[in-house]
């Protein structure tokens, strides 16, 4: 174990790594939620600016509308269930690559925006939130290195619930936004955040506040004198010796933008008539078609009731479009339309109303209704004058009360889908525990048999110093352990750097005290500078070798295969091995610390012979309990310890088992030495941080009088 200053500052790290970590992940999932939800919730929007973007692309370019609309559809539902993917850290090593894999198509994709300034507004967010190119390039710039930084310590990201429940939120989740984007797409967004929402005056919305800044442009003269040409201001306006030959002008600031600034209506005749429409008290139906070419006629009886309607009570009906001549002659023989079309830019009718055809309802020049064709009013909504009618008041709009009802829709059920699986998997982990308890008892007491009737295993305190002691202090300790370590009643081993093994091998010769390495090298020889083999540490005078400790296979990646080979040179070159396992406390606290501890014994040292295994210590070390302070209780010591004993019994029989001594490695220290060794089934320690101290390593050694 390290010292108690080197624990802490790694402790810090770790703690700071992981806190940023998480922090980029919550940054992360709720920019892709967020982004995914509004784009849902607009899928004609979102559509609208993908034709925008090919069009910029590729000047002219179209593309068929069900597959603007595909995408559109697709793209929000991917960048909603990847925020909650990252939300729940559910596949994490997968959901960050293709979070930073999407960043990264998306950064280069707004950096070509802010270069080349195509496009207005890149629509990140839909109409909720209007960044410009350089905000947009600015975000996923940041958001590329938060991504990145999740892609580097996926496994740093903590999970909210367990794997199973998580997949069933994300599955959930995408069947949730695709059923938004299809509601929205059939009705109308429950969310308008564009200008022409309800309860919006349009005569209001165009007006410029007194005092308002104005537009600001600036005029260059162009002008020429003597074969050379130069640009001028009025302030630097030249004499006459030059010659005028042209005016440029250009808007330097645009001033006040009334939320609505390009409502107009042109009548059949080209007459203006926007003032008319919007001044004129009371009701005025307005038909919104920006392209009677693909608008749906699915409905066009009920439009014609109302129009029938309006004409009854005295209210002004308009058709607003964009298209023109044969397109209205083609709807008027496909409809038997009779009301008059009236000509409005195509952008602003889209931006009016999410439908093709849709209708709007004005009293006194404020929208009071809106209509998909889906869900026009019907016969009998439209029985009296509007003005006796709910459908004739404005129609109340709270985006709270909305909010609620989505997140009711979405997060109760997500609530109870996972607790049921939570109930289930927790159910089945008790049925599972409860059969192995079975088979571990049966097991542990024929064990326990053979221990009583045979040789017990020996017993082990191990003395692991790490990178800690120059060769001098090394020695020093060495020394003073030969004489305060009299005839103890187990056997103890030093684990020291490679530096100090000839020299503490001096010092300890003829004294009761074995000597281990703390690593060897998985080749045997050859070009691999700073290694240091099996045959070497043998050398050295050694008897023991620790492999396989926590430390080594994180921060040095020692896979089980590489473990594998290290353990058969150390067996090959003479050398006991102990051999390190355990769990973290994420798989502890999913209970998975039996399954961890024989997956690890599995790919590392079962395969060994049974004369091999005669040399094989196993020393199980929570690692949770490293260096924090923290000790498994001798209870949950126990239950681990005789559970690997019954792994060993499976594949080496009780008799290997019964003799296999496990030592137990996790902030062991002399206060709660005496009790974790009066277990059955713990053999030992393997000591840290109090084997740096020959008293603190002496009380746990005399822990077995």
């Amino acid at each position: 174990m390290a010292t108690g200053q080197q624990t802490a500052t790694l402790t810090a790290q770790q703690a700071a790594r992981v806190a940023l970590v998480n922090l980029c992940r919550a940054a992360l999932s709720a920019t892709f939620i967020l982004s995914g939800f509004v784009k849902a919730i607009d899928p004609k929007g979102t559509q609208y600016k993908i034709e925008d973007y090919l069009q910029a692309a590729i000047t002219g370019a179209t593309a068929p509308e069900w597959l603007t609309l595909g995408t559109s559809v697709t793209l929000s539902a991917m960048e909603f269930t990847l925020g909650v993917a990252l939300l729940f850290a559910v596949m994490r090593k997968a959901t960050t690559c293709l979070a930073t894999a999407m960043l990264v198509v998306m950064t280069a994709i707004t950096t070509w925006l802010y270069i080349a300034n195509p496009i207005s507004d890149c629509g990140c967010f839909g109409d909720a939130l209007h960044l410009t190119n350089g905000q947009t390039l600015a975000k996923n710039i940041l958001l590329l290195a938060m991504a990145a930084v999740t892609a580097w310590r996926p496994k740093d990201m903590i999970r909210l619930m367990s794997k199973n429940n998580g997949i069933l939120a994300i599955n959930y989740s995408a069947l949730f936004i695709i059923v938004c984007s299809l509601y929205s797409l059939h009705f109308l967004p429950p969310f308008d955040f564009r200008p022409y929402h309800i309860g919006a005056n349009i005569i209001d919305d165009m007006a410029i506040p007194d005092g308002a800044p104005q537009p600001v442009f600036e005029t260059t003269f162009i002008m020429t004198k003597d074969g050379q040409t130069r640009e001028f201001t009025l302030e630097d306006y030249p004499d006459s010796t030059w010659t005028y030959v042209d005016t440029k002008t250009v808007m330097k600031d645009k001033g006040y933008v009334p939320p609505i600034h390009d409502f107009d209506i042109e009548d059949a005749s080209g007459n203006n008539i926007t003032e008319e429409v919007l001044t004129r008290p009371g009701y005025t139906f307005l038909l919104i078609a920006p392209h009677l070419e693909n608008a749906s006629d699915s409905n066009f009886g009920p439009i014609d009731q109302i129009y029938e309607y309006a004409q009854e009570h005295g209210y002004p009906f308009y058709c607003l479009t964009a298209s023109v001549g044969e397109a209205i002659a083609r709807w008027q023989d496909m409809t038997g339309a009779e009301y008059p079309f009236c000509t409005t830019d195509p952008v602003t009718l889209k931006t009016i109303v999410r439908s093709n055809p849709g209708l709007l309802l004005l009293k006194d020049a404020t929208i009071i209704q809106k209509w998909s064709h889906n869900e026009l009013p019907s016969e009998d909504e439209l029985s009296a004058p509007l003005e006796q009618l709910p459908i004739g008041q404005q129609r109340p709009t709270s985006d709270t009360k909305t909010i609620l009802k989505t997140l009711a829709w979405f997060i109760l059920p997500l609530m109870l889908l996972s607790i049921a699986d939570r109930t289930f998997e927790l159910t089945q982990r008790f049925r599972r525990k409860r059969r192995l308890a079975k088979q571990n008892s049966k097991k542990i007491a024929s064990i326990l048999t053979h221990k009583k009737e045979k040789k017990m295993a020996k017993k082990i305190v191990a003395g692991n110093w790490k990178m800690n002691k120059n060769l001098q202090e090394g020695i020093a300790l060495a020394k003073e352990l030969t004489e305060v370590v009299k005839n103890p009643n187990c056997e103890v081993v030093i684990g020291t750097p490679f530096i100090h093994l000839a020299s503490v091998a001096e010092v300890i010769k003829g004294s009761c005290i074995k000597l281990s390495a703390e690593n060897c090298a998985n080749k045997a020889a050859g070009a691999y500078t700073g290694e240091v083999s099996a045959e070497m540490v043998k050398s050295t005078g050694a008897e023991y070798v620790i492999l396989g400790h926590s430390e080594r296979r994180e921060y040095y990646n020692e896979t089980p295969a590489i473990l594998k080979e290290k353990v058969e040179l150390a067996l090959a070159n003479g050398l006991k091995v102990i051999f390190c396992i355990g769990e973290s406390l994420e798989e502890r606290d999913a209970n998975k610390q039996e399954e961890v501890c024989k997956m690890e014994l599995t790919e590392s040292v079962f395969h060994l012979t049974p004369e091999q295994w005669k040399n094989i210590v196993i020393a199980y070390e929570p690692i949770w309990a490293i260096g924090t302070g923290k000790t498994a209780t001798a209870d949950q010591a126990e239950e681990i310890h005789a559970y690997i004993r019954a792994c060993v019994a499976e594949v080496y029989g009780a008799d290997a088992a019964a003799e296999t001594t496990i030592l137990y490695g996790g902030s062991c220290k002399a206060s709660n030495a005496p009790e974790l060794f009066a277990k059955p089934d713990i053999d030992g320690g393997l000591i840290g941080g109090a084997s740096l101290k020959a008293a603190d390593f002496q009380g746990i050694i005399d822990a077995w009088k």
